[in-house]
């Protein structure tokens, strides 16, 4: 069998979590032995062979699929998003939230199986009543690159002028109340001797007035250092001294998986999406209030909490691109996606045109 990748709408996802999760599953189906091709097969044996990838909701998306499905292939439809995780994102996203929801549904019902990446959004999506078996895997993590290094730790504190000494805590995401700036920027003001720096940003037009206002507002200790390249990232995770994620809602969060893999003591809001996989005081520490992200925070930069660094690094490698592979690989198995490859009466008669040739 084959696997198409869908990558039509790559350019407007690229710098989310989802372009990140459609690079993540190229590497993992590369690591399993499972070849790529770049096109949908015409119709025929090679099509039914084929496994095609979705991760996006855009309308193009759902013309793939029925492209896809036309040509006798297999769609694998990718449930990142959710109304819940929709809301409190943008300008407009709340009025717009029921209307996205059976969006999604629809999207979603264009897949023969639909992957999420947590139990917790397996079961919001159950919800939906999308009637296509729905699995649980994670994005997963690129461990060869994601990783401690000292090098890249230096380099991240003098690129930012931090010297011996100075504390600095850093956060990942979009500028939107959903992922917790403004509790971010609340934060850096109860701590005035700590370095605070928000990587991402949004679109200003995309922008609600709590988020201008919170931004404008920041104390000095605060820098918003907007969209950097993985590289650069990955050194503010190797040299931080503290990785803070406040977002209220997540599917998954591909970005603390980044940050638990290079061993950055990591604190994290006390959410469902975590429950039954990041245990506080083993792999990451959480808060539910600010007030108890404030006094975690000052706890972990003191010094005056075990390190938590072996377990959250262990989190990561079990969800490495070589396990996601082999997860993908499972779910093709129990999906029968590799047995109809196999059974269907064109790959019968191709294989057997190609024993008399061999022969």
């Amino acid at each position: 069998m084959s696997v198409c990748i869908y990558h039509g709408g790559y350019d407007t996802v690229r710098k989310s979590g989802v372009g990140k999760a459609l690079e993540h599953q190229t590497a993992a189906l590369k690591s399993a032995g499972l070849p790529l091709v770049d096109q949908l097969p015409p119709a025929g044996p090679e099509a039914r062979e084929c496994v095609v990838h979705l991760n996006t909701v855009l309308p193009s998306a759902l013309l793939a699929a029925a492209r896809a499905h036309a040509r006798g292939c297999k769609v694998v439809y990718y449930g990142h998003s959710t109304m819940e995780d929709f809301r409190n994102s943008f300008l407009g996203s709340n009025l717009l939230a029921p209307l996205f929801k059976r969006w999604l549904i629809l999207c979603y019902r264009q897949g023969d199986v639909v992957i999420t990446p947590s139990v917790y959004s397996r079961r919001i999506l159950m919800g939906y009543k999308i009637g296509r078996p729905i699995y649980t895997l994670s994005n997963g993590i690129d461990t060869d690159f994601f990783k401690p290094d000292a090098g890249r730790a230096a380099r991240f504190r003098t690129r930012y002028s931090l010297g011996e000494g100075q504390k600095c805590v850093i956060s990942v995401g979009h500028w939107m109340v959903r992922k917790g700036l403004p509790d971010f920027v609340e934060l850096a003001r109860r701590m005035p001797q700590v370095r605070f720096i928000w990587f991402g940003q949004t679109d200003d037009a995309l922008l609600t007035d709590e988020i201008r206002q919170a931004m404008e507002a920041a104390p000095g200790n605060v820098l918003f250092a907007g969209y950097v390249n993985a590289e650069e990232l990955c050194d503010a995770y190797c040299g931080a001294d503290a990785f803070v994620f406040l977002s209220h809602e997540e599917t998954e969060g591909i970005v603390v998986l980044e940050a638990l893999a290079c061993g950055i003591p990591t604190l994290l809001r006390d959410i469902p999406v975590y429950d039954n996989w990041l245990q506080d005081g083993r792999s990451v520490y959480k808060a539910a209030t600010l007030d108890q992200f404030e006094s975690r925070l000052k706890d972990m930069l003191a010094g005056h909490l075990p390190s938590l660094k072996d377990g959250g690094m262990a989190v990561a490698e079990a969800r490495s691109l070589r396990q996601i592979g082999q997860g993908l690989c499972r779910i093709y198995a129990s999906s029968g996606f590799l047995e109809a490859a196999k059974t269907s009466p064109e790959a019968a008669r191709a294989e057997a045109v190609a024993k008399k040739r061999r022969a």
